[in-house]
């Protein structure tokens, strides 16, 4: 059964998402989003638990790192830690979901196992265009001991995934953003930028340590069309640092030629959402970024996380072949970007033949975004598939 022919109208009530911080912001930029979204919009009632609450707390600065629990935006916030032996049956919600394979406590899995009606258990795995995931997406996998089964839930691409996540407003307050110049620019004047660098090409910079920032600094110099990096305070420090011939703090700045590079604050995730839309090319890392920069409807170019044996250049093609609005170009660039080639490169050959296809990509990118929007939001997809699991039970228990 396909899960749009099933009722909507899931009987859960509560849902626990646990989440252990990998990639700093990446997964729990997901969890929280996801979290905010479940309880906004389906009025579930969500306990995040989180073992790194100071990477939380840089993107949501309400969190406080010393309290084992809070109420944040409507959620429930727990501080993950050794809580063994500390689980009843009344602590376990209607949907358990681990994020990314992360080890939930094994108490609480007994108590999950003695629910008179046992939650609905997920593993939400991380995302890729690689076609493997479209004959695991919502495979069972029972306990080998306990009387309980999880499912795989993967977010994807196409309509034989569970899709990305979206908020149901986020189109229309994107739309209204950038059909406001005013309203762009005085969000960027917040940020301490001034009348020329919003004029110049803006490109927003989030990347990993090891990123070529350095050559792409060095093209963007000697570039035909002034550009304006805006890098979060943080973010390829050291290179930054080296450039500005000061510290990398918020607010500091040059220019270099036809360069100017100007440090941001780390900034909540409303606000990294505003600034996505406000700049003409986004540089984005990990998952979190990656997947707003796919409704920023602007070009983007993804720094993937790495991998053994280079096996993220394989997620990364397999997301090039996937998007219709990977151009030649952008590939040659994604590629120079996450080291796929080891050769010699001329990056301004590289940067300039980018510049040039800017306005295809950028058509092309509206034209991703309406297909991507097809195949529904992850979180109204993934409970969906809950109901449809509890449907199930019922009749099996029948």
């Amino acid at each position: 059964m396909h899960l749009t022919e099933i009722n909507t109208n899931s009987q859960a009530k509560s849902l626990a998402l646990f989440c252990k911080v990998v990639d700093n912001f990446g997964d729990i930029g997901i969890c929280w989003r996801m979290a905010r979204q479940l309880q906004q919009e389906h009025g579930i009632a969500v306990t995040l638990w989180v073992d790194d609450l100071r990477s939380f707390q840089r993107i949501c600065p309400q969190v406080t790192t010393d309290t084992e629990i809070q109420e944040i935006a409507g959620v429930t916030v727990r501080h993950w830690r050794d809580q063994q032996g500390s689980f009843t049956v009344a602590d376990i919600a209607d949907i358990v979901i681990e994020f990314f394979a992360c080890d939930i406590p094994p108490d609480y899995i007994q108590a999950m196992a003695k629910c008179e009606q046992r939650p609905v258990w997920l593993n939400l795995e991380g995302l890729t265009a690689e076609e493997w995931v479209e004959g695991c997406h919502t495979l069972p996998s029972p306990h080998p001991s306990l009387p309980l089964t999880k499912h795989f839930f993967f977010p994807g691409f196409n309509s034989k995934t569970g899709g990305l996540l979206r908020e149901a407003r986020l189109d229309s307050e994107r739309t209204a953003f950038q059909s406001d110049p005013e309203a762009m620019t005085a969000f960027l004047q917040q940020l301490g930028l001034t009348e020329a660098e919003i004029s110049n090409t803006k490109v927003s910079l989030f990347c990993y340590p090891h990123a070529p920032v350095a050559d792409l600094l060095e093209a963007w110099q000697s570039a035909d069309t002034p550009v304006t990096c805006l890098v979060p305070e943080g973010v390829a420090a050291e290179t930054v640092e080296t450039y500005l011939g000061q510290a990398a703090k918020a607010g500091a700045s040059v220019i270099h030629g036809g360069l100017t590079v100007r440090v941001l604050p780390f900034i909540p995730q409303t606000d990294y959402d505003k600034l996505l839309w406000a700049c003409d090319i986004n540089f984005v890392r990990g998952e979190d970024s990656f997947v707003r920069a796919q409704w920023a409807n602007r070009p983007f170019i993804w720094h993937i996380y790495p991998q053994d044996k280079n096996l993220h250049h394989k997620k990364l093609n397999a997301f090039l072949k996937t998007a219709t609005s990977a151009t030649a170009s952008l590939a040659a660039l994604s590629h120079a970007w996450n080291a796929v080639s080891h050769s010699p490169l001329d990056w301004t050959e590289i940067w300039q033949d980018f510049q040039v296809d800017l306005p295809e990509i950028a058509r092309l990118s509206g034209i991703w975004q309406e297909k991507l929007q097809e195949n529904g939001d992850m979180t109204s997809n993934l409970l969906k598939f809950v109901n449809a699991v509890k449907v199930a039970s019922q009749k099996d228990a029948v």
